[in-house]
């Protein structure tokens, strides 16, 4: 039989919500121990400059935040290691979770951070000018398009939201919507459709990207596959998407509630889930703010409520 670690506290992820959980798990001498998972540092590593993160007044490469988190919370003691976890079981305490190399760890308590991905069209030039052009938050970067032309790509709530924050930075913002229609709710529709800056692209179809500094501009096709189908291309400086993301909480799923797209529920906006022990912070948790301050605030709030837990407050 093989043998299993036991863990106090067990961090997944490390995102902003992960590290800050460590850092407070650590102060609480809960020896915690991070698995970083897929993406070492989370979506922010992704980011090129965030400049809306307090402490920081002249901006900060995405991947240095993350690194100074990470350092702060090693120098505190945490416990922090490369893999990923796959597989969990928390029907019973200690609950048991189990690792890409097939470690089993026993743990008293858990705090999933493990974040949601964004979605992309799939696109080879998503990934060329990503940083560079490419975005997948408007509230994150949107900053950076004052006065200069955006497209959003999507056509539900979410991407009528992003259209109408570009709305009041950019010079001008394009919706790229593949459908002849908008998905999203009425009053989100009249919004768009009344904003003059904003201009919606039906039955529009993104190919590709161009630029030799970034994004320059966009391959578009209309009414893809029809006889009448156009080519042409469109200067844009930044590309948003806004189809959706996708929480990383599969292996959660049979054990907690989560919402229709994956997102866990937790209990009366603690990081509390269902079954306790057992917290979700950060992004996997949150449909609807999804930043790296938001992020943090609930990794502290799961490490408290973790060490409550434990000393059965």
């Amino acid at each position: 039989m093989q043998q299993r670690e036991h863990v106090r506290c067990l961090i997944i992820g490390s995102g902003p919500a992960g590290y800050t959980a460590a850092i407070y798990a650590a102060r609480a001498n809960l020896q915690p121990v991070e698995y970083c998972g897929l993406i070492t540092g989370g979506q922010l590593t992704q980011t090129t400059v965030v400049e809306n993160f307090p402490g920081y007044p002249d901006g900060v490469d995405g991947n240095q935040m993350m690194m100074d988190l990470r350092a702060q919370a090693e120098r505190l003691g945490t416990d922090i290691r490369d893999g990923e976890i796959v597989k969990a079981d928390l029907g019973s305490r200690p609950f048991v979770l189990t690792t890409d190399r097939g470690v089993e760890l026993e743990a008293e308590t858990v705090i999933i951070a493990t974040g949601a991905s964004a979605k992309y069209l799939g696109l080879d030039d998503e990934k060329k000018y990503n940083g560079q052009g490419v975005s997948a938050c408007a509230t994150c970067d949107g900053f950076f398009y004052r006065k200069r032309t955006v497209a959003v790509v999507g056509g539900g709530d979410t991407a009528c939201e992003e259209a109408l924050y570009l709305a009041g930075l950019a010079k001008k913002v394009y919706m790229i919507v593949r459908k002849p229609f908008l998905r999203a709710s009425d009053v989100m529709q009249k919004r768009v459709k009344e904003n003059d800056k904003i201009e919606i692209l039906f039955e529009h179809n993104a190919v590709g990207l161009f630029g030799d500094n970034g994004v320059e501009g966009v391959h578009l096709v209309k009414r893809l596959g029809e006889n009448d189908e156009q080519r042409y291309d469109l200067p844009i400086d930044g590309f948003f998407l806004a189809i959706g993301h996708k929480p990383n909480s599969d292996i959660f799923r049979e054990w907690l509630d989560t919402d229709e797209t994956g997102y866990i529920i937790t209990v009366n906006g603690t990081p509390c889930t269902k079954v306790p022990g057992v917290f979700a912070a950060g992004d996997v948790a949150d449909p609807h703010y999804r930043q790296a301050i938001t992020a943090a605030a609930s990794g502290c709030k799961a490490a408290i409520e973790a060490d409550r837990f434990l000393r059965g407050v």
